[in-house]
């Protein structure tokens, strides 16, 4: 039924299926000492510093979060401060550009209104007329 070399095959397989849950088991143990070799004291003690490591950490994370925070709101103030500005500023523009603050302004210097009798307009012929580039604004 069985040949003595088939037999020796499926002995070596068996075998070897067996040495490597044992060679893995050897590993263990020889790297078991080297984690685990700490007392309750030792380990007590680890256990505290690295609670105390993570809440440093959190800790820092927070104060950065504050401050990231803090600088947002200055941020946010100021563009505040510059949108008023910004309005005032626009605001007065219109003013300033009105037909009666002009007038105002001329009659308070000393200027007088032009008499259409007296004006001379000077007619060039073929002469193309000079656009404002800041009028259409």
């Amino acid at each position: 039924m069985y040949s003595p070399k088939n037999r020796n095959n499926k002995m070596q397989q068996v075998s070897l299926a067996s040495v490597r849950p044992v060679f893995a088991a050897k590993r263990r143990r020889q790297l078991r000492p080297f984690f685990f070799h700490m007392g309750p004291v030792a380990l007590s003690i680890t256990c505290v510093l690295l609670v105390a490591l993570m809440a440093v950490l959190y800790l820092a994370q927070v104060g950065q979060a504050a401050v990231a925070n803090q600088q947002l709101q200055q941020i946010r103030s100021e563009q505040a401060t510059l949108q008023r500005k910004n309005q005032d500023l626009t605001q007065s523009i219109a003013i300033e550009r009105s037909p009666f603050y002009i007038a105002d302004q001329a009659k308070k210097a000393g200027m007088v209104p032009a008499d259409p009798a007296r004006v001379k307009v000077i007619k060039i012929p073929d002469l193309q007329p000079i656009h404002d580039q800041n009028q259409g604004k």
